[in-house]
């Protein structure tokens, strides 16, 4: 199964947030998934990380 990559937009989105919201947590959360770099000025963060990342905020409540 090919992985899916979301960008701090979709992120966003999909927590009803701002795009750059994603960026703050990496600075104040360190349990938020890091981004990675596909090409020079191409970062994402893999959909699969995030969800681990959301199951264990739901088990941490």
């Amino acid at each position: 199964m090919p992985t899916t990559y979301l960008t701090d937009r979709q992120i966003g989105a999909r927590y009803n947030v701002h795009h750059l919201t994603p960026r703050r947590w990496l600075k104040t959360d360190p349990t938020f998934p890091k981004p990675i770099r596909l090409t020079p000025g191409c970062t994402r963060w893999k959909l699969s990380d995030i969800e681990a990342w959301e199951a264990a905020k739901a088990n941490a409540a």
